[in-house]
């Protein structure tokens, strides 16, 4: 890494540790660590765990569609968005499994106690803990995929009532948002990559720039990684199989790559 790099590595080191979701290691397992750089400019602190994950028993348990989350809107006119702050560290790891999660870095042998990013299981495990939690309001008033949490009601009586629910449930489950993250009382906003309104739901215009701006694909690939981001809104586009369908065919085994 470079100098800058060790100096960010040391700072997020020293700041797990101080909220204690990490502790120094004497396990036999140990990940690389590398960064991935964000859209401000900042670095995300990221665990190679593709090793971990190669040998562990996956959990099925099921992430909702998308469409079928924003399809429970209908007649909604009044929203609010909570987003969970550091969703996975809020769930402990069994102490039999703590040792698994170990990594390396420059400055000493460290694991979690607490869910990292990155495991293989984490989204599954989170996503049954949400819906085990906010199970009696769920298609209610009340989506949610993983984290993030949407309320949704038809007045703003109701939506004062719902929202207070959501909140309690929240204090009673020790589960912490970020204030920063979180959006009240709004009638109309983003929520996974759509915008929600009471006119319905719509594609978010700069999901449509990524799309529009995406650079011509070189291999098969890169065909897969923008037909992922196009299909996530076909529901939007007419046709849209017939239309991705020549770029599939070149996603196919044995398939010669020809883009003109």
């Amino acid at each position: 890494m470079a100098p800058a790099e060790l100096a960010e590595l040391k700072k997020q080191i020293e700041d797990l540790l101080s909220k204690g979701f990490i502790r120094p290691s004497v396990s036999p397992w140990g990940a690389p660590v590398l960064f991935v750089k964000k859209k401000d400019g900042s670095f995300r602190l990221c665990i190679d765990y593709r090793g971990l994950n190669r040998v562990t028993v996956k959990n099925r348990y099921p992430l909702p569609r998308i469409d079928e989350l924003l399809d429970q809107l209908r007649g909604a006119t009044w929203f609010s968005k909570i987003d969970l702050a550091s969703g996975y560290h809020q769930i402990p790891i069994d102490e039999a499994d703590v040792r698994k999660t170990a990594f390396r870095t420059r400055y000493g042998h460290f694991e979690f106690v607490v869910m990292p990013f990155g495991l293989t299981n984490a989204p599954a495990a989170f996503m049954r803990l949400m819906n085990d939690v906010f199970r009696e309001y769920l298609d209610v008033f009340v989506i949610i995929f993983i984290d993030d949490i949407l309320v949704y009601s038809r007045s703003q009586e109701e939506h004062a009532t719902h929202l207070r629910l959501v909140l309690e449930k929240l204090r009673e489950q020790k589960l912490f948002a970020k204030l920063s993250k979180c959006s009240f009382w709004q009638r109309e906003m983003g929520f996974l990559g759509h915008i929600v309104s009471a006119e319905g739901v719509s594609v978010d215009p700069a999901k449509i720039e990524a799309i529009r701006d995406w650079p011509r694909p070189s291999s098969a690939t890169e065909i897969r990684s923008f037909l992922g981001l196009a299909g996530y809104y076909r529901r939007f586009v007419k046709g849209f199989a017939t239309m991705a369908q020549p770029m599939t065919k070149l996603t196919g085994k044995d398939v010669p790559f020809l883009v003109s």
